[in-house]
C-alpha cells in the first residue's frame, strides 16, 4: 500500500500561506482572469469549484522556465500549475496557513482544497514519518486549522493512511483508541464549520477488501463526515478507484467519496519490489483533471490531492518527501 504522502516541508507551506495572503485576483475569479507571474488562470467554476494557487511551486517553476527561455518545459509544467491542487497544512502556524489559503480562494470565488496530515505516529517511521507530538498537540492543531478556515468554503482530506495503518498492523495497538478518538474529534470539529466538507482517507483499490476497513472507518467518524477519499497519493485507475469506492460506500451507509486522480493516467506500476512500487514509480502520467463532473453520482469529485511533481520520498533517485522534483514532474506531463 501507499505509505508516503509527500508531506510538504513546514517552511514551504508557511511561506506559501504568507505569500498568498497578499495575492489578489485581477477580476472576479471567473475562468478568464489572469494572475501575476506565470499568468495562471482559475478554471471554470462550473467544471471545478476548487482554487488554483497562482503562486504554487509549479507556477513559480513555469515563470522561471519562461524567463530562461525554456518554453517547451514551461508548457509541460504549466499543465500542473493550471490545475487546482491540494494544499497540505504543515504543523507550524496552521491557523495562518488555513486562513491564507481560504482567504485567497475566497477572493477568487473558489473553494480551498486542504489536506491534514499530522496525526501522531504518522507513516510508521517511513519517508513521511512525523506528526503531532501527542494527542493534545493534535487537537490543538485541528482547532487552529478550524479557526483559520472559519466560515469560508473548504474541502478537507483528513489524514491519509491514518485508518489503514490501524488495520494493517503498522500502528501499534497501544495507539489505536487514541487515534480513533483524534480522527473522530477532527471530523466533528471541522464538520461543524459552516462551509467545510470533510472526507476521511480510506485507502485505495490495491489495498485489500473494503470489508476490512468499513468498521474502522465508522469508528473514526465517517458516518459524521461528508464521505471518504480513495487513491490519495496512489496510481490506481479512476475506473478501479470508482469500483473500490462504490463497494466501500455500500459498507458505510452509502457515503459519497472523492478520488485522487493526480498521477493515475497510466495506472499503477507493476514492476520491481512490490513494497516500493508506490514510491516515485517511473512511467506514470497525470490523470483526469480535477472536476465535479464524475462518472458516478456517489463520486463527488476527481481531485489532485497529491501534488504532482513533488517527491514521494528518497527512493529511485528522488529527494525528500514533498520536495519538488522537476525531472519527475516532466515525466508526469509526458502523456497526452
Amino acid at each position: 500500500m501507499d505509505r508516503s504522502r509527500g508531506a510538504r516541508a513546514c517552511a514551504l507551506a508557511l511561506g506559501a500561506a504568507l505569500l498568498i495572503a497578499g495575492c489578489s485576483s485581477s477580476g472576479d475569479g471567473a475562468g478568464g482572469d489572469r494572475e501575476k507571474g506565470a499568468g495562471i488562470t482559475q478554471r471554470p467554476a462550473e467544471t471545478t469549484p476548487f482554487w488554483v494557487n497562482p503562486d504554487s511551486t509549479a507556477a513559480r517553476r513555469v515563470a522561471a522556465l519562461e524567463q530562461a527561455g525554456e518554453d517547451a518545459d514551461a508548457a509541460r509544467i504549466r499543465r500542473i500549475a493550471e490545475q487546482p491542487v491540494a494544499e497540505w497544512i504543515g504543523p507550524d502556524n496552521p491557523e495562518e496557513q488555513a486562513r491564507g489559503f481560504t482567504e485567497a480562494a475566497g477572493r477568487a470565488d473558489r473553494t480551498a482544497l486542504l489536506v491534514l496530515y499530522n496525526i501522531p505516529h504518522r507513516d510508521c517511521g517511513q519517508y513521511s514519518q512525523g506528526g503531532a507530538a501527542d494527542g493534545d498537540a493534535y487537537r490543538a492543531f485541528v482547532d487552529a486549522v478550524a479557526r483559520g478556515i472559519g466560515d469560508r468554503p473548504a474541502t478537507v482530506i483528513l489524514e491519509p493512511d491514518a485508518v489503514l495503518h490501524l488495520v494493517d498492523g503498522c500502528t501499534p495497538q497501544e495507539f489505536h483508541e487514541e487515534r480513533y478518538d483524534l480522527l473522530g474529534g477532527a471530523v466533528d470539529t471541522l464538520g461543524a464549520l459552516e462551509n467545510t466538507k470533510v472526507y476521511l482517507d480510506a485507502g485505495n483499490a490495491g489495498w485489500g477488501d473494503p470489508g476490512q476497513i468499513h468498521d474502522p472507518l465508522r469508528r473514526a467518524g465517517v458516518d459524521r463526515a461528508d464521505g471518504f477519499a480513495v487513491n490519495v497519493s496512489n496510481f490506481y485507475s479512476t475506473e478501479d478507484s470508482l469500483a473500490y469506492g462504490k463497494r466501500l460506500s455500500a459498507e458505510v451507509g452509502g457515503k459519497h467519496f472523492v478520488i485522487d486522480t493526480s498521477r493515475n493516467g497510466n495506472g499503477p506500476y507493476t514492476e520491481g519490489d512490490p513494497a516500493e512500487r508506490w514510491c516515485n514509480p517511473p512511467g506514470r502520467t497525470l490523470g483526469e483533471t480535477p472536476t465535479t463532473r464524475t462518472a458516478d453520482p456517489l463520486a463527488d469529485a476527481y481531485l489532485w490531492v497529491k501534488r504532482p511533481g513533488e517527491s514521494d520520498g528518497e527512493c529511485k533517485g528522488g529527494p525528500k518527501a514533498g520536495q519538488w522534483w522537476q525531472s519527475y514532474a516532466l515525466q508526469l506531463t509526458s502523456g497526452p
